[in-house]
């Protein structure tokens, strides 16, 4: 008589964290448990294993059906679909490619695939994909990213260097040596707990309560006082959205006029501050940046600014400033001012102290960390087509092809685009403007989208193929912010006809006859074990001892030791500017650029200033519009990724995203929580189901992102959207000539009650149509 089966278990892992899975003898995912080293894994991995088998996941490749018809009409979102065979579909996508790039050339192809993907590092479906579209010819890539574009961009001018997530202060050297740390944009503990490589071990609630314990003062500067974890109890500093670099001028001009500058590293280590001082004393422009001018932009009392200002000077200070900050109109300012405001008070270099960008945005980069620590990666290869575009304008230039912009410097000349290939990201979260991005999106002549869910990227497709999710591949999680290398084993087998997405771009290279160049002859534990064992000879150059590849993969498991100290932000340079000079043409901080000022851009100037935004609550369209509408990452998922799992949905207020006001804003509406409303601009509308909260000042709104795109009407822009994507209402504007990157966080908007929402269809599979009742 056979012996019962046992459940076993696996490990793998995900942005969220790593987790173990146990499996029934039937294949069937019964739970997950949190890894041993976790001390505060997030609480939604536990929905996990209802997504995998979820009513949503795509069960064989599919077709739209005008798109099979080859009908010129181009309703991407509005039309069913056919579901054809693997052979079918591959056929389709590989006799498209190779039209497309016969026809018009490979800059007519878009492969700048964006989006957080798999915490892998042989899985990461945009790396896989630019390897294989490198091969075939070349594609238009993007440059910079939706999370701190703007900072990305302006950094080199101030610092010579653009590795933004190495410019924060370890939460170890906070609280060694910091009195005051001074958020601008706060650090909200719903950001840590995810890390663009896969986050392991979550400490950051462990690190706010040893900070409150050592007496560090905290001010949480922002429109939400839920933004900085309640247990240091922060003084709050509620202005208007968009108006800190107001505010940090208004408080270097006392720090100025006071004479609590320090003057020696100003005139040590930076270059141009007298032009600076020029703007912010009024001489340059009969405008004096002082504390009364600032008051009246940002709404924070002239005392309150001074009195700041002077604790500041006469404290070990930390200033810091989060991504979301730089994500609005004139975004490379904010950076641009905190570095010079860190400058003035001279405390750049030092543990602890200094400035921070995207502090606590993340969870792994507030930790100590191996300088150039090696990981397994899947080489992409070159790409012929030098071509590229900002990432923030991608649908302007699916609407204007062959306009031209500036961008940091040089003018480039959009691309006539007619094929978008995207797998691993959703276009509908993070792009602004959906209905004029829709509009662009629309004119193409194919979309091919790999997803293992009806998610709104796959709905607005042509083809549509069913990939893998994390539980059902092999592969390995291994990223900057952590000590550790984590083998991610496949769970179960693929639900339904999915396939992997290296796999599947194995299978179209072979066909377009660069199988061999593509693959190596590897499948996937191959380049698993070739990946592994290039990075571990790195890691034994740097004196690490990993373990052979078969000997990880059968513990799971391996941890680097800590570094032996930290590295100080800027503590070489500040110890012997001469002998660690910047990368900038001063070798010095440039607070003023030489450089900027010769691209005579009127939204960048060569220094820090005040730009008013194209829409704040100090501006004439605040009359009509009078809410500014922030959107905040989510705290149940992360972007979009995983809306349909349970942990997500049952945040829903009417079946919808919530959207936050203030108890004023909601009374004077005639609004109770519940309702669900309709929030609209001169851009568009979407509905929400309203929360009425005390964390936000009056004359705000606030949505979490990530909401999938629900239009009412299918494929046309302009539609009400149903569910609460707040980037229906977004502005679609690049930061400046500089950078152009994204703005979302610049917009105004008005909220009313909807008395007759229609029902929210965001996680209803797409209609599937025979073949035949398409002909």
């Amino acid at each position: 008589m056979d012996a019962p089966r046992t459940n076993r278990t696996v490990q793998t892992a995900s942005h969220w964290g790593v987790y173990h899975v146990e499996v029934d003898a039937r294949g069937q995912v019964v739970r997950t448990m949190p890894f041993k080293s976790d001390p505060h894994p997030p609480s939604y991995l536990a929905s996990l294993p209802e997504t995998v088998r979820s009513p949503l996941r795509i069960a064989q490749p599919c077709v739209r059906a005008g798109y099979l018809q080859r009908e010129r009409t181009r309703n991407r979102g509005g039309e069913p679909f056919v579901p054809v065979g693997w052979d079918e579909a591959l056929d389709l996508i590989a006799h498209e490619l190779q039209r497309v790039k016969d026809e018009h050339g490979n800059e007519a192809i878009y492969g700048g695939s964006y989006g957080w993907a798999s915490a892998g590092r042989l899985h990461h479906s945009p790396s896989v994909l630019k390897r294989f579209l490198g091969l075939h010819g070349g594609y238009v890539d993007k440059r910079g990213n939706h999370s701190f574009g703007a900072a990305l961009q302006i950094a080199p001018y101030i610092l010579g260097r653009s590795d933004i997530t190495e410019m924060v202060v370890p939460w170890a050297d906070v609280v060694a040596s910091a009195e005051l740390v001074v958020m601008f944009g706060g650090a909200s503990l719903k950001n840590t707990q995810i890390d663009a490589g896969g986050a392991v071990a979550h400490e950051s609630p462990d690190w706010f309560r040893r900070a409150a314990a050592a007496g560090i003062r905290f001010v949480n500067v922002s429109p939400s006082r839920q933004d900085l974890c309640a247990d240091v109890k922060a003084d709050w500093i509620a202005l208007r959205p968009n108006t800190d670099v107001a505010l940090m001028l208004g408080i270097a001009h006392t720090l100025e006029k006071e004479g609590l500058c320090d003057r020696e590293f100003l005139a040590r280590y930076c270059e141009g501050y007298a032009r600076f001082e020029a703007y912010l004393s009024g001489r340059s422009d009969g405008h004096p940046k002082d504390a009364r001018w600032a008051s009246r932009i940002t709404e924070v009392p002239v005392e309150v600014i001074e009195s700041l200002a002077r604790t500041m000077a006469t404290s070990r200070t930390l200033v810091t400033t989060s991504w979301s900050i730089q994500r609005a109109d004139h975004g490379e300012q904010p950076v641009w001012m905190t570095i010079t405001l860190a400058a003035m008070l001279g405390q750049i270099g030092l543990p602890g102290r200094g400035f921070s960008l995207g502090f606590g945005a993340v969870n792994g980069t507030t930790k100590p960390h191996h300088d150039g620590l090696p990981r397994p990666t899947l080489p992409l290869g070159p790409n012929p087509v030098k071509t590229y575009v900002p990432v923030g304008r991608v649908g302007d230039v699916l609407l204007r092809p062959g306009a031209t912009i500036e961008y940091d410097g040089k003018t480039i000349t959009y691309p006539k685009t007619r094929l978008l290939y995207s797998i691993g990201g959703n276009p509908f979260h993070h792009n602004g403007n959906l209905n004029r991005f829709l509009e662009g999106w629309q004119r193409l002549d194919t979309v091919i989208v790999h997803e293992p869910w009806w998610n709104p990227a796959a709905r607005h497709a042509d083809i549509v193929l069913p990939a893998t999710t994390t539980m059902e591949r092999n592969d390995i999680l291994a990223q900057e912010y952590t000590p550790f290398w984590i083998a991610m084993k496949q769970v179960i087998e693929p639900v339904g006809q999915a396939r992997n997405d290296f796999d599947i771009m194995a299978s179209l290279a072979s066909r377009l006859g660069f199988g061999h160049a593509y693959t190596q002859g590897r499948d996937e534990m191959g380049w698993l074990a070739h990946m592994y064992e290039q990075a571990r000879a790195q890691a034994q150059a740097l004196g690490f001892e990993p373990p052979d590849f078969q000997a990880f993969w059968d513990e799971g498991t391996y941890e680097f030791p800590p570094p032996s100290e930290s590295k100080v932000l800027l503590g070489d340079f500040r110890r012997d500017p001469a002998a660690h000079r910047l990368a900038t043409p001063s070798g010095r901080i440039e607070i003023y650029s030489s450089t900027i000022a010769g691209y005579h851009y009127a939204d960048c100037p060569a220094h820090p200033a005040w730009l008013e935004p194209a829409e704040w609550l100090g501006s004439p369209a605040a009359s009509r519009f009078p809410l500014h509408l922030l959107s905040n990452q989510p705290t149940p998922r992360l972007h979009s990724q995983h809306d349909h799992a349970p942990a997500s949905r049952r945040t829903k207020v009417s079946g919808r995203e919530a959207l936050a006001l203030h108890p004023d804003d909601a009374r004077s509406r005639g609004l109770v929580p519940g309702d669900v409303v309709r929030v609209f601009n001169e851009r568009g509308a979407f509905l929400a189901g309203l929360v009425v909260v005390d964390h936000l000042r009056p004359g705000v709104a606030q949505i979490s992102t990530g909401a999938w795109f629900d239009p009412a009407e299918g494929g046309r822009p302009g539609s009400l959207e149903k569910h609460g994507n707040p980037n229906v209402v977004t502005l679609d504007r690049g930061t400046s000539q500089l950078a152009q990157s994204t703005v979302v966080q610049t917009v105004l908007v008005q909220v009313e009650k909807c008395d007759s929402p229609p029902p929210v269809t965001a996680f209803d599979p797409p209609q599937l149509a025979a073949r035949s009742s398409c002909r």
